[in-house]
């Protein structure tokens, strides 16, 4: 941001230097601000921390994915080479792995929803102090 001289005037009236005021304590509050996140370490942690989680979420669930392909794969290539009683022995636990592969799926599932409003209710938190902070400053500025 420059500055004109000061020998010469910057506004033809009283309102246009009004305007003017204006637009600097807005170009102020918004630097300001900029300052203020980027020296707000422990949010930029945090939602980095968050966006790191939620990749290692998606690519566990790739793996998964691919794991699930492989094993059934696999269990079809062993299932068309073994004897029908050991096949049956092999179904009862396939249909045992599943049921725990389930109720471990409804757990998940359980637990997420509350660990998203545990995670919202700090990002609500977070954003109050912002808001706080900067209607601190930009008290002080106009008084």
């Amino acid at each position: 941001m420059t500055q004109p001289p000061h020998d010469e005037p910057t506004a033809k009236s009283p309102e246009e230097l009004r305007e003017q005021v204006e637009r600097t304590r807005h170009e102020l509050g918004d630097t300001v601000q900029a300052l203020a996140d980027r020296t707000d370490v422990k949010t930029r942690a945090r939602e980095k921390a968050v966006a790191v989680k939620e990749r290692a979420g998606t690519k566990a669930q790739e793996w998964r994915g691919q794991a699930m392909a492989k094993a059934q794969q696999v269990a079809h290539t062993v299932e068309e080479k073994l004897p029908e009683p050991v096949k049956q022995k092999g179904a009862a636990a396939a249909q045992g792995a599943k049921e725990k592969a389930a109720q471990a799926e409804q757990v998940w599932q359980d637990k997420a929803p509350q660990q998203l409003r545990d995670r919202k209710a700090a990002l609500l938190a977070g954003a109050g102090a912002v808001l706080v902070a900067c209607l601190l400053l930009r008290r002080r500025s106009h008084g």
